[in-house]
């Protein structure tokens, strides 16, 4: 039985600042209001980053929108919030950050089911060489699609 998955946000800025090598699925500690605002597609995960602390994993300056509706009892929009992960997955994410100097970033945030899940890669920083390449690929890759369009629009 495979459950729904819908997107809440994608990190656009970490495909084109990083090299993405490994993916992980982390749940995340939320409260009621934050729950209710990324209902509303009220997540921002530009600039945002994940730090261990004491075996865990955090969450820092991930933007959950306040809930209009929660009043007295909204949440502090830019808290550090704690990723769920298997205790072997923490240890196997922060050696490998260590030993290779990688950065820990999150991709996007999706409900799976009923639950709000946040994908982190360990990803390796682009250099401004790279950064260009990545421009003059995705940019050829445009024109092809227009020229394919464009192709198949005169038959």
């Amino acid at each position: 039985m495979s459950e729904s998955i819908k997107i809440i946000s994608k990190n656009s800025k970490a495909y084109y600042n990083y090299f993405i090598l490994e993916t992980y699925e982390a749940g995340i500690v939320l409260k009621g209001p934050e729950i209710k605002s990324l209902r509303n597609n009220g997540i921002s995960l530009n600039e945002s980053y994940v730090t261990f602390k004491d075996g865990e994993v955090f969450l820092l300056n991930a933007h959950i929108a306040h809930y209009h509706e929660a009043n007295i009892f909204n949440h502090e929009e830019k808290r550090t919030r704690k990723l769920l992960l298997h205790k072997n997955e923490i240890i196997k994410l922060k050696k490998k950050a260590e030993e290779k100097s990688l950065t820990i970033i999150p991709t996007k945030a999706y409900f799976k089911g009923s639950h709000v899940k946040i994908e982190i890669a360990l990803a390796r920083g682009k250099k401004l060489f790279d950064k260009r390449q990545t421009i003059k690929e995705r940019d050829l890759k445009r024109d092809l699609s227009k020229m394919k369009k464009d192709f198949n629009n005169r038959r």
